[in-house]
């Protein structure tokens, strides 16, 4: 048997080269538009509005984090091998209502719905293996602060930070409950943080963004069939870039 948190590494290993990758491209959009700070700024006192409106679009990639049970250990689970999470894309279609507080700092509400999907396999001593697949469609509502550097002609810096709770929109799992399938919650609480960069156009303002989330609370449905029995906790982790317009 495996230890504890067993990850494929596989998968862990993609998130990060996409992780990389995505902070290489924003990096290279901010060093882009800092070449022109000083053309005339677009849209110079944009930032003074009190409140201000916006959509999101987010792509992202997520997986469950688990945590064995004792009885894993157990004969009972002598033909288990071990359990391993997997990566799996996912989007999310949201709105932006933004409260400038000061110059530097913004609070903003993001309701959203996102659409996830969970993949965690079943490995047995026998080679074989079972694949479970979790699709999950949440509202959620992420409150986060914002703080922003100064502004260098037509660009600025942030960082996001802040707390999402989210229920499952779906409905379906008390259809499809099941002692032949993984079950989750349909209720999850998340801490957010992640950076972007404002880029201002002469009618609105384009925000790319990489945010990383980690859910607080364990979202193992049903622990007492063949697919939860064998595990003690599981809480979300995604990564996703998100394109704002305001």
């Amino acid at each position: 048997m495996q230890n504890a948190n067993v990850w494929n590494k596989h998968h862990l290993h993609r998130a990060k080269v996409i992780v990389i990758t995505l902070a290489c491209l924003l990096t290279g959009v901010a060093s882009f538009a800092q070449a022109k700070r000083w053309v005339r700024k677009n849209n110079p006192n944009y930032d003074e509005r009190k409140i201000s409106y916006g959509f999101l679009i987010g792509l992202h990639s997520s997986a469950l984090q688990l945590k064995y049970a004792d009885q894993f250990v157990t004969p009972a689970f002598d033909s288990v091998y071990a359990v391993q999470p997997g990566w799996s894309n996912g989007f999310s279609l949201g709105f932006i209502v933004n409260f400038h507080a000061e110059e530097y700092l913004d609070f903003r509400l993001t309701p959203k719905v996102s659409f996830y999907e969970y993949r965690v396999k079943y490995v047995y001593t026998n080679r074989s293996f079972n694949e479970q697949v979790v699709s999950s469609t949440m509202v959620e509502f992420p409150f986060l602060a914002k703080y922003k550097s100064a502004r260098r002609g037509n660009v600025r810096m942030y960082m996001v930070g802040g707390i999402t709770p989210g229920i499952e929109a779906s409905g379906k799992k008390d259809l499809e409950s099941s002692v032949n399938k993984l079950e989750l919650e349909r209720f999850n609480v998340s801490l957010e943080g992640g950076f972007g960069f404002d880029l201002y156009y002469p009618l609105f303002k384009f925000s790319p963004e990489i945010r990383f989330s980690r859910g607080l609370m364990n979202v193992l449905g049903n622990s007492t069939n063949i697919f939860g029995a064998p595990l003690k906790a599981a809480y979300t982790n995604t990564i996703t870039v998100y394109f704002l317009f305001q």
